[in-house]
């Protein structure tokens, strides 16, 4: 029997959609056919959000519901009309990504299963200097949406005071994007430690709202997430429908309207009439592109202060400055003593999320007396590299729990390893690494 499909005309390109009554909310019953409606209905802004940037292809194939994989590798069987671009990762390995401009592209992508949309922060034209610092504001758990604004606030300013123009939407999770163009003159590592520089004066300004602490067990508030700014990241762009129960959107504002939203209102089923009637807050966007000169200034400023290079991801080289790259709870020796280490244990590691927090329901089941005293960002979930899909670690912060009612640490339960797993497996053609790696 063949299979069910939906034949799109698109700006002059035919686009066939595969298994359009395929149900991928379910709790909305929002199907593959009207996710590829909403961003047909928002495209003047999506498009704004990735146009000429590659993408990596976060693809669900079988809904929300169920683990994604990453695809960074445009596939083979492609339209001509797909453009594509060579990205570099830090391993020294190449892709060639897919890049979308254009309405048809866009509708294409999503019938692969991608829900949102995750490029680069450079464009096909130079791909190797940025033409967007990315302000990622990540609150811990039980932070309310009034302090993560206050944060986005402070950013703004010192962002303006460095000749810079901010410009927000919301995540779509729990956080705020700070978007800012800039000419793209700076490698990666610089607009990295431009993005460093605003984190850190940040905290200076509000050191009880905001932190630039990498290490998750070291956080409070509001943390600014300047590595989404290293060579490889993405971030979920303007209008991305976010793989949440409600179809959660992130939706570019205007400062006044940040401030006084609700992130919830913005959703698939809402959007498309609020951007029909109010059109794009980003519109502007590339037509103001600044320089990084003040931010370097700042770092520099920073830097002959004492401060040294901030943590990197994990599977980046040791980079000249910077600190050791071990996290608080696994310091030895001389460091250890220096900053006593926290007394965080790992409850369990897993291939799904919904796996992890079911080892977690059972440990504090286990310690019904710890538990009602931990506070919410005690618990640190953590999305894991894997080959091309991310697993799951949950840890727990014992710092609240006096030192002899801690439980001694245990087996994790569930004990996933990757590494067994994905052990001689090569991928299959076009689905290749790490959602970050290459």
């Amino acid at each position: 029997m063949a299979t069910k499909r939906e034949l799109l005309t698109i700006g002059g390109h035919e686009v066939a959609i595969s298994n359009p009554d395929k149900v991928f909310f379910p709790a909305l019953g929002v199907t593959k056919l009207d996710l590829v409606r909403y961003y047909l209905a928002v495209a003047d802004g999506a498009l704004r959000g990735v146009a000429r940037r590659p993408l990596i292809l976060k693809r669900y194939p079988d809904g929300v519901e169920a683990e994604p994989f990453y695809q960074k590798r445009a596939p083979v069987h492609r339209p001509p009309w797909v453009q594509t671009a060579t990205f570099t990762f830090p391993s020294g390995r190449h892709a060639e990504e897919v890049v979308v401009d254009h309405p048809a592209q866009l509708a294409w992508v999503v019938n692969l299963g991608c829900v949102d949309l995750n490029p680069h922060a450079v464009r096909a034209d130079d791909m190797d200097r940025p033409d967007e610092l990315r302000i990622d504001l990540d609150p811990v758990p039980g932070i309310a949406w009034p302090q993560i604004v206050e944060v986005a606030g402070v950013a703004r300013a010192v962002l303006e005071e460095h000749g810079l123009v901010a410009w927000p939407k919301t995540s779509g999770s729990r956080g705020i994007h700070v978007l800012v163009r800039i000419r793209p003159a700076w490698p990666f590592d610089q607009v990295r430690r431009a993005a460093v520089a605003v984190a850190r004066e940040v905290e200076r300004r509000v050191p009880a709202l905001a932190t630039s602490k990498w290490w998750k067990e070291e956080r409070h508030g509001v943390f600014l997430d300047y590595n989404q700014n290293a060579r490889d990241r993405t971030t979920a762009s303007a209008y991305s429908v976010r793989p949440t129960a409600d179809a959660r959107v992130s939706m570019p504002l205007a400062w006044d309207r940040l401030a006084a939203c609700d992130p919830a209102e913005f959703t698939l089923r809402t959007v498309p009439a609020l951007f029909a009637a109010a059109g794009d807050a980003h519109a502007g966007i590339d037509d103001a592109a600044g320089e990084l000169d003040g931010l370097l200034a700042l770092a520099a400023a920073q830097e002959a202060a004492g401060a040294g290079d901030a943590p990197w991801p994990p599977h980046f080289e040791k980079q000249a400055g910077e600190a050791p790259r071990v996290a608080p709870s696994r310091r030895k020796g001389a460091a250890a003593a220096r900053r006593p280490k926290l007394p965080v244990v790992t409850i369990g590691q897993a291939k799904t999320k919904a796996d992890a927090l079911a080892g977690l329901e059972r440990w504090k089941a286990r310690h019904p007396d710890v538990a009602a005293k931990l506070e919410p960002a005690d618990v640190l979930v953590d999305a894991m590299r894997g080959r091309s899909s991310a697993y799951y670690r949950v840890r727990v912060n014992l710092k609240n729990i006096p030192a002899d009612e801690r439980p001694a640490e245990a087996p994790p339960d569930p004990d996933y390893d990757p590494r067994v797993e994905w052990k001689g497996w090569s991928g299959p053609s076009g689905a290749a690494g790490a959602p970050e790696d290459g």
